[in-house]
């Protein structure tokens, strides 16, 4: 089990709670690490990746009520560079503390990833990708009104959020840089918020007005550094199918052929479940050896002792070497 290499991706409630403040974020983070640090202790190589929804749309929001004619706000692919550095220096220091804490010797850097789209894909025509925070009706009219150029939605019943553009990954451009770094045993914090998003002309990579979702970017760099396992934290230790109903059941090992069955049958909500579960059949597709699994940082213990969790395989014949 020892010396995997692993792309462990963090789930929002890693980082941000009900108080959006730099020290509840920083806070949030040091539990975290306290979790991420159990794989470093059996030997496993790490390689961290977060979301950073909430996070872009309030530095967007904050921008566009203090910008100016001197002093504009910056497009949406400098505003995700802006949320690698600030989460990576929070989530490095907090591994930082975590290390030493238990005696390892391990360094921790985080890496401002881009990640290459494709300038046609269909997203940049619609926009599906929530950022910020949640709005009541009355405040999301005000929020129509102040940006107009915005585009709200309803987001699942919780509120109405803003969304942007949200393209695929077909590439991570430090993806080699990364390897290097779990090579020299460096702990690379990577493709944050699913990293700034690219598009190549010639010999330069141009940013595009997009947020990545986080899910498929990481699983575009287990992919690309050929990681054994692609693990995805969220809120639950498990997925379930016909969630929150008198006959829910709990998905322990599951194929790639029995999620696309469950798709069909719209068990999973989009913008939600729906994305991790296609990142995971993703990696497993596209990888030799690799499984995935999705479980909540709370039960990152559970997973190593025991390996609970939802694990994702190719075939019932793939050995569960969890």
């Amino acid at each position: 089990m020892a010396g995997r290499k692993i792309v462990v991706a963090l789930g929002g409630n890693a980082i941000l709670t009900n108080d959006a403040s730099a020290k509840a974020q920083q806070n949030a983070l040091r539990k975290t690490a306290a979790s991420l640090v159990q794989f470093v202790e059996q030997g496993d190589q790490l390689v961290i990746s977060h979301g950073n929804g909430p996070q872009v749309g309030n530095l967007l929001l904050q921008q566009a009520a203090g910008a100016t004619e001197k002093n504009p706000a910056m497009p949406i692919d400098s505003a995700v560079s802006m949320t690698q550095g600030s989460i990576g220096y929070w989530l490095q220091n907090a591994m930082d503390e975590a290390l030493a804490e238990k005696g390892l010797d391990k360094s921790v850097a985080t890496v401002v990833t881009q990640v290459e789209v494709d300038a046609d894909d269909q997203a940049f025509a619609n926009p599906t990708k929530p950022i910020g925070p949640f709005y009541k009706a009355d405040e999301v009219a005000q929020q129509r009104l102040d940006h107009p150029e915005f585009t709200f939605v309803e987001d699942a019943g919780r509120g109405y959020r803003r969304v942007v553009p949200s393209p695929k990954p077909i590439g991570v451009v430090e993806a080699d840089v990364i390897n290097q770094m779990v090579d020299a045993n460096i702990i690379p914090i990577s493709v944050g918020g699913g990293g700034v998003p690219v598009v190549k002309d010639g010999s330069r990579y141009i940013g595009r007005e997009a947020v990545i979702d986080k899910d498929f970017a990481s699983e575009k760099l287990a992919e690309l550094i050929h990681a054994d396992l692609l693990i995805i934290l969220t809120a639950v230790d498990n997925v379930y199918v016909n969630f929150n109903q008198a006959n829910q059941q709990k998905l322990t090992d599951v194929t790639v052929e029995e999620l696309g069955d469950y798709i069909e049958e719209k068990q999973f909500a989009p913008g939600s479940m729906l994305p991790k579960i296609q990142a995971a059949m993703d990696f497993v597709n596209h990888s030799d050896h690799g499984k995935t699994v999705i479980t909540s940082l709370d039960n990152v213990g559970e997973f190593l002792t025991s390996g609970a969790g939802t694990t994702v395989m190719k075939t019932r014949n793939t050995v569960l070497n969890k």
